[in-house]
């Protein structure tokens, strides 16, 4: 297993084998996120084979499936996120989904995001002082 650590309460990592999950603990994560749908490829282990390794030595999983990540699915990886125990291992294939699903997230979270107003650059430079 192969982490990218994206900050101190989260990494990510490409497919998490049930058998790699004494190295998952030792690691020191206490939480799975899968984003991984079940069947994606043959010979994949299935998330209830994952969560029952996992759930073996003491670590919570849960499961976001995503195929092409949505801002709704961008919620759901938040919510599981502030659901669990820190720190968190979120993988899918390789981690790239995994990755973008927190940067929606956290783009999502900004202060001030739902005050933007469209316009673009005109907008910036038409406004009066």
């Amino acid at each position: 297993m192969q982490a990218k650590k994206i900050t101190e309460e989260l990494s990510v990592a490409g497919q998490v084998l049930p058998s790699e999950m004494k190295d998952v603990k030792a690691a020191g994560f206490r939480a799975l996120i899968v984003n991984r749908p079940d069947g994606e490829e043959p010979g994949q282990p299935t998330f209830e084979e994952v969560k029952s390794a996992a759930a073996a030595e003491g670590i919570e999983a849960r499961f976001v499936p995503v195929r092409a990540p949505s801002e709704a699915d961008a919620q759901k990886f938040g919510e599981a996120f502030e659901a669990s125990p820190k720190p968190v291992l979120a993988f899918c294939r390789s981690g790239a989904r995994s990755t973008g699903l927190w940067s929606m997230w956290q783009a999502s979270q900004e202060k001030g995001h739902g005050d933007a107003k469209p316009g673009g650059l005109f907008g910036l430079f038409s406004r009066k002082k």
